[in-house]
């Protein structure tokens, strides 16, 4: 067989194994069922990545989650997508849920208390909130007296934003990082994983 048609054969597999899980599959796990070295399933899903983007033709994406990959609809055709799906558009979130996320987001891994430190209010519903919904998730416990549960955010974080990873994230303005972000850094160890 050809390498031509040996990459494309393997293009056609990934491209099936992903639309058939729909949730994340690890880059691993593809590489370990098509007998196939991690790096050259890499390179596909670049290609492949870059072929979805480029098509104005197709109505679904390659995303790829930093150790993960998935197919995912276009965002162009999300209304008509929860349309067939009979699904209600999930709520916006509030004023309050984004600065919460904001916060984990440039801080993370972070406490509850530094949160509340950084927005001068209590943020225990918000943060309750954002974890049923699984936006944010537990990440272990800070090492120092009573061990506050320190939080992250998740993949579906990643997801719901449109980024790869964390490093997606826009730059903070220069004064915010100074005085909001750092203000609290000494106060914060290794984390403990639970």
């Amino acid at each position: 067989m050809s390498e031509e048609r040996s990459v494309t054969r393997l293009r056609a597999a990934i491209e099936a194994i992903l639309f058939a899980a729909g949730d994340p599959v690890h880059i691993l796990k593809l590489a370990e069922v098509l007998e196939e070295d991690k790096k050259t399933i890499e390179g596909i899903l670049a290609a492949m990545a870059l072929d979805y983007e480029e098509d104005e033709l197709r109505g679904v994406k390659l995303l790829i989650l930093e150790d993960k990959a998935q197919l995912v609809s276009k965002p162009a055709f999300g209304e008509k997508v929860l349309a067939v799906l009979e699904q209600r558009r999930s709520p916006s979130l509030s004023p309050s849920a984004l600065e919460v996320l904001s916060i984990v987001a440039y801080r993370q891994p972070v406490t509850r208390g530094v949160i509340e430190q950084i927005r001068g209010v209590d943020s225990a519903y918000t943060l309750t909130n954002l974890l049923e919904k699984g936006i944010l998730e537990e990440c272990g416990r800070l090492d120092v007296p009573g061990r506050p549960i320190l939080y992250r955010t998740s993949e579906a974080f990643l997801r719901i934003f449109g980024l790869s990873s964390l490093r997606d994230l826009p730059p903070l303005p220069e004064e915010m990082t100074d005085a909001q972000l750092t203000m609290f850094s000494d106060a914060e160890e290794e984390p403990n994983e639970t």
